[in-house]
């Protein structure tokens, strides 16, 4: 079982304590569970088993050790079926803890889970299973755990199959999105290291993925693709591989197809191998046993090249969605919660999936931005969407799906309907926007405007038949009914009710009068939900009715004593059974009000769409206006012609954070002569904030939104590829080393010249030689083979000849001011600037960082010590000297022309004498010469004077 963190959400209350006793009396029945439970069936790693019982939950071996490590926290509430010690370990959860643990489990834990159910009484032992849900698969529990809130993430399933194809590795995938009843599938060719497979999992969201059971002809790719998926943390589901045939796959898909597209050749039918995974996740979500989801689904082709491809390492190094250990209290750790002030779940969806799919379209991208751009220029219709109209909406997806499945109520049909009130107003505010570009204008009524126009002509029939067969009035009391007027039988249920109130009403009265006590303050009339309509005195105040006669006293609780008396007792009886029969005469009615509303689904869906939409870019332009410096609106050029120009540039998630006070830099890379740039510094100094940041601006402003610098020009890149600090994965045997050059195999592999490329210290989990001979040829092999634009933070100052022999290749520094205390080098104050100038920095100062850390004196002490002794021993760690190409050029032709010398006085002395020949004085008398001849060129020119010295 894999090792999870506790929630807050998760700690039960002491009234949620196990619910056996301590003292249990063992019978047969437990044994006869016990004796079941061994014979169940195996699960995989990661799968928790319940026991519905009806009022609670059972867990039982493993999973109740785990529970009660996770839920409870100890395992005291540990019980044993059987015996009294060395049984079943079992623990109980209430239905209201189940569901908590259960929604934790299921999106935060990504576990499996199986719900079993007992196919007689409570007292019998006998389970069936009733319920499988997965990260990527909750359709059979969504309504039982979600059905009090939101869902605010779209748990998304994928299948892959693996195929080779005129020699080459072809990846069929098919992918399912519940929420939106969508079946997406993409085919390609990719690499040995499926760096496509690890952008589409990013782009999509994956949760849980289907791979096929080894094949010996597939062992060494799917093993690898193992390590890609648990690197971007999906869960994985074995699949057999006869579950991956086409046979019968295009006539299935037709049953569940929407009708316009069932009847037509589609070509996605044409991709076998897209096809093959399609039919492994048909049969997995069993989406052919469902009858209500025939003719509701639809089928789209995923291009990868439409979005900005992203890698795992991306999405940790630029800190794009939340982590686990980002808690509720600081949301912009991340630049998810950063940019996330979206009003409605489903808004709040779109984000997430806006930010894994940057756009690479530059017509969308600007389009995107301009929307954003007239929300940032009138703030007040901003804040009259967001707070009067946005925040109000209902997610209708989850609506319109329960239409779908037939468990609908008046209640979806009502928040519908105060949704569709709200569109008028929607309308008119957004018509209303003063914004000085009317292209701006413009762009509003074509995106939203038009639209709106459209789906409230066709929800008007919807309004007029809430207004004509519901009881609006009975609203404000949280009462969803029918219309008494709408049909004679109930006009005269509802007429009885009405007399049977009035005397509830009378007897209230009466009471009060006879016993002295105000209705309103001291005597209430209640309706309780054990004794139904019936009086209630505080406790002080209940003397009154002790011991008299007439007054029947029902319980008495903190809230007071409650009482009845003949009549109202009658009363509400009559009532209760009243209200009973209104509710069954209208189910029929209500049944057909909810199929009518059913009909309006797909309008809702498309109206879905447009606020989520609206949602989103409400919320850039509010996070845009209210940074603390605000954002601004980026130049972008098409990909590959453009040049990247910030200045001012500042990281989103850091500006925001408490008692910082944040450094801006500038970015200048340009084609051809800049674009790829080495930076050193000091520990610390900010090396890795700056190059981090570019690559969030990059990614903020392909999604649309304004970006937080003074001004940008940017490109559109094709993909962000980094390779920052990784950790060692000893579960999957896999080193932090290893990690890390399988991340740069993945950019080598994977980088164009319009990728942006972050690598952050690479070669450190190796020896220093190995480490800064591969830094060297990773380098040289982006700057001269890809030419991508390529940010590198290193400690390897060496690196930084590679300006020398590269052009495009430049040396930047973060700045820190040094004051030296002592003798020794590491005898030194260091204040850091946090400023990135151009040039080299050849210190990393390490050891003043290990001084800010509060290492031990002594430590310190010995650390500096050893530190001078090696300067000492190796120059290796001096810093390159700064020599221009044209001294190194012209010292490498004196040196030739030394050699032309030596060898010509070789031949006048000696008659063409080979110099090996010679005695070791001639030979040394003719170097003597030679070099003196040349002494005084050698020392003019500083790289053979360098290397004069060096000898």
């Amino acid at each position: 079982m894999p090792l999870c963190t506790s929630h807050p959400a998760s700690q039960p209350s002491k009234a949620e304590q196990p619910l056996w006793d301590v003292e249990r009396v063992y019978n047969a029945a437990e044994v006869g569970f016990c004796q079941f439970f061994e014979r169940m069936p195996k699960v995989a790693t990661g799968t928790i088993r319940l026991f519905d019982r009806g009022d609670f939950f059972s867990v039982h071996g493993e999973d109740a050790k785990y529970v009660a490590q996770h839920v409870y926290h100890t395992n005291t509430v540990i019980k044993y079926f059987g015996k009294k010690s060395g049984g079943l370990p079992s623990v109980t959860l209430s239905q209201t803890l189940a569901k908590v643990f259960l929604r934790e489990a299921l999106t935060a834990k990504q576990l499996r889970v199986e719900i079993w159910q007992g196919e007689g009484g409570k007292k019998n032992m006998n389970f069936k299973l009733a319920k499988q849900a997965s990260p990527g698969n909750l359709q059979a529990v969504e309504e039982l755990l979600f059905a009090d809130r939101d869902i605010l993430s779209s748990p998304i399933v994928m299948a892959i199959k693996l195929a080779t194809q005129d020699g080459a590795r072809m990846v069929g995938v098919a992918y399912a999105d519940a929420s939106i009843r969508e079946i997406g599938v993409s085919q390609f060719p990719d690499n040995d290291l499926f760096s496509n497979i690890e952008s589409l999992v990013i782009q999509l969201g994956v949760k849980e993925c289907l791979i096929q059971s080894d094949e010996k002809r597939h062992d060494l790719d799917l093993a690898k693709l193992r390590g890609v998926l648990e690197r971007c943390n999906v869960v994985l589901t074995e699949r057999r591989t006869n579950e991956f045939a086409v046979r019968n796959v295009e006539q299935d898909l037709r049953r569940i197809l929407k009708e316009e597209t069932a009847a037509v050749q589609l070509p996605e039918f044409d991709l076998k191998t897209a096809m093959a995974a399609t039919s492994a996740l048909l049969s997995y979500l069993s989406l052919l046993m469902d009858e209500s989801n025939y003719g509701q689904y639809t089928l789209r082709h995923h291009d990868l090249s439409q979005y900005m491809r992203l890698d795992a390492s991306a999405l940790r190094a630029l800190n794009l969605m939340p982590g686990p250990q980002d808690g509720a209290a600081n949301k912009n750790a991340s630049v998810f919660g950063l940019l996330n002030r979206c009003k409605t779940s489903q808004g709040t969806r779109l984000l997430g999936s806006w930010l894994k799919q940057p756009l690479v379209n530059l017509h969308a991208i600007k389009r995107r931005q301009d929307l954003v751009e007239a929300m940032v220029e009138d703030s007040n219709t901003r804040r009259t969407l967001q707070d009067d109209y946005i925040k109000s909406m209902p997610d209708m997806r989850r609506i319109s799906k329960r239409f779908q499945k037939g468990n609908a109520n008046l209640e979806d049909v009502v928040r519908v309907y105060q949704a569709i009130l709200k569109l008028p107003g929607l309308i008119e505010t957004l018509e209303g926007i003063e914004t000085g570009n009317d292209e701006h204008k413009e762009l509003v009524t074509d995106q939203w405007v038009n639209n709106l126009k459209e789906y409230l002509s066709s929800l008007t029939k919807m309004e007029e038949m809430v207004v004509h067969t519901l009881d609006l009035e009975e609203l404000q009391n949280h009462n969803y009914a029918i219309k008494p007027d709408f049909d004679d039988d109930l006009k005269h249920i509802s007429e009885e009710i009405c007399v049977v109130r009035d005397k509830l009403d009378a007897e209230h009265r009466r009471v009060s009068g006879e016993l002295d006590m105000d209705m309103d303050k001291k005597l209430h009339l209640e309706n309780n939900s054990v004794y139904g309509y019936c009086l209630r005195l505080s406790k002080n105040d209940s003397k009154a009715i002790h011991n008299v006669r007439g007054y029947i006293e029902l319980s008495t609780q903190k809230a007071g004593v409650y009482f009845t008396t003949k009549h109202m007792k009658e009363a509400s009886t009559d009532y209760a059974e009243l209200i009973e029969k209104y509710e069954r005469m209208q189910s029929g009615l209500v049944k057909e009000v909810v199929n009518i509303a059913s009909t309006y689904t797909p309008v809702l869906e498309m109206l879905d769409n447009l606020i989520a939409h609206m949602d989103v870019i409400l919320s850039f332009a509010h996070v845009s206006v209210n940074a603390p410096i605000p954002y601004v609106k980026p130049t972008m050029s098409e990909k590959g012609t453009g040049n990247v120009v910030v200045k001012e540039a500042r990281h989103p998630c850091l500006e925001v954070q408490d008692e910082v006070n944040f450094i801006p830099n500038d970015h200048e890379m340009i084609k051809g002569m800049s674009e790829f740039q080495i930076i050193t510094g000091p520990n610390m100094g900010g090396k890795s904030t700056y190059i981090r940041q570019i690559g969030v601006i990059a990614l903020m402003a392909q999604t649309g939104c304004f970006v937080p610098c003074a001004e940008a020009e940017l490109p559109v890149f094709d993909s962000i590829l980094a390779r920052v600090g990784a950790g060692d994965s000893q579960l999957k045997g896999v080193s932090t080393f290893m990690a890390e050059m399988l991340e740069t195999a993945t950019i080598l592999k994977s980088a164009t010249k319009d990728s942006l490329i972050i690598i952050d210290e690479l070669g450190r989990g190796t020896s220093t030689y190995d480490g800064f001979g591969l830094a060297w040829a990773i380098s040289e092999n982006i700057a001269t083979q890809i030419h991508a634009f390529c940010l590198f933070a290193t400690h390897f100052h060496e690196l930084t000849a590679l300006a020398q022999e590269v052009s495009h290749v430049k040396n930047l520094h973060v700045v820190a001011h040094v004051t030296q205390r002592g003798s020794s080098n590491h005898d030194r104050d260091i204040t850091l600037l946090y400023k990135v100038e151009p040039g080299i920095c050849d210190q990393s100062f390490g050891i003043h960082v290990a001084e800010l850390a509060n290492f031990p004196e002594s430590v310190v002490k010995l650390a500096k010590r050893k530190a001078d002794e090696l300067e000492d021993f190796t120059s290796a760690g001096e810093p390159v000297s700064t020599i221009s190409k044209e001294q190194i050029d012209e010292g490498t032709q004196l040196i030739k022309e030394f050699y032309v010398a030596l060898r010509e006085r070789q031949e006048q002395n000696g008659e063409h004498v080979a110099m090996e020949e010679r005695s070791p004085d001639e030979q040394m008398v003719i170097l003597r010469e030679t070099v003196e001849t040349f002494k005084s060129r050698f020392e003019a020119n500083e790289w053979t004077r360098s290397i004069i010295e060096a000898l």
